[in-house]
């Protein structure tokens, strides 16, 4: 098993047990949600038909019931709502009401998941939802998630802000720091580490492309390795990247490779389709 198969196998079982080790403290989030606008609530109450039906919560926070009127609900948890009920309709129509009240739909406190993981899409805020949590609700990272996730929130006097976290300090190393309690409204993007292409070609023993992830791209001296190395008739010391700017203009850079491996020049970072260029030497 390679390094890479190693640590996605290592963040999967590691997800894993947080699922299962959270669902009771999920359970409980779902008990100690709050109310907001836009929720959508059901009243279920014996013998009083005519509640009994579903209530959108107003922008304002308050449902409109028949024969008890407007009733604020915001902030309140079901059990809240439902021991008003209680209260209620006990002073009114019914002696000891039976009362039960299920949040059908969490709309007024969600977070945004989007990228590499296989439910992307929005989640009810109920409770004290931490990143490592939420990862594992939507089951886990892809193969091809990058390194990074990054959390974009808005601060309350309207500027935005970001935090990107280190998936393999967070996953592999269970750095708790980083599991960060979520939002309302918070934006975690899980971003793809796509496959790019960079070339080799001259005096190499194996030239062409090379496939590599967006977030490891080599250097120069590491694409000649990954790409069996020199040959015997390799000018060391004249090859040369080329690559395009964003307006299409060619660059030529010329590296002494000699002078990286004796420790005189720093290697050079490639970057995506550039081409190395590896001259035969003439003598």
């Amino acid at each position: 098993m390679t390094k890479t198969r190693f640590n996605r196998f290592f963040v999967s079982i590691a997800i894993l047990a947080v699922s299962f080790g959270s669902l009771q403290a999920q359970e409980q989030m779902v008990v100690d949600y709050r109310i907001g606008p836009k929720d959508l609530l059901e009243l279920t109450v014996i013998g009083f038909q005519d509640l009994n039906r579903q209530y959108r919560v107003s922008e304002d926070g308050k449902i409109s019931l028949p024969y008890l009127g407007e009733l604020q609900v915001e902030g309140m948890t079901k059990s809240d709502l439902e021991k008003r009920l209680i209260q209620l309709l006990g002073e009114k129509y019914l002696e000891n009401p039976q009362v039960s009240v299920v949040i059908v739909e969490y709309q007024s406190r969600r977070v945004f998941l989007i990228g590499a993981v296989p439910n992307p899409g929005p989640y009810e805020l109920m409770g004290r939802l931490t990143l490592l949590k939420l990862i594992s609700q939507a089951g886990g990272l892809t193969a091809d998630a990058g390194h990074e996730i990054v959390v974009m929130r808005q601060l309350p006097e309207g500027t935005k802000t970001s935090l990107k976290i280190p998936v393999e300090e967070l996953l592999l190393k269970g750095d708790a720091s980083l599991d960060v309690p979520l939002q309302a409204d918070d934006i975690i993007s899980v971003p793809l580490d796509r496959l790019v292409q960079i070339y080799v070609t001259g005096q190499v023993k194996n030239g062409g492309a090379l496939s590599v992830r967006k977030s490891n791209i080599p250097t120069v001296l590491r694409a000649i390795a990954q790409a069996g190395g020199f040959s015997e008739r390799a000018n060391k010391g004249d090859v040369i990247v080329k690559r395009f700017d964003e307006s299409g203009k060619e660059i030529r850079i010329k590296v002494n490779v000699n002078n990286i491996i004796k420790g005189k020049d720093l290697d050079i970072q490639l970057q995506e389709n550039d081409v190395v260029i590896v001259p035969e030497t003439l003598f």
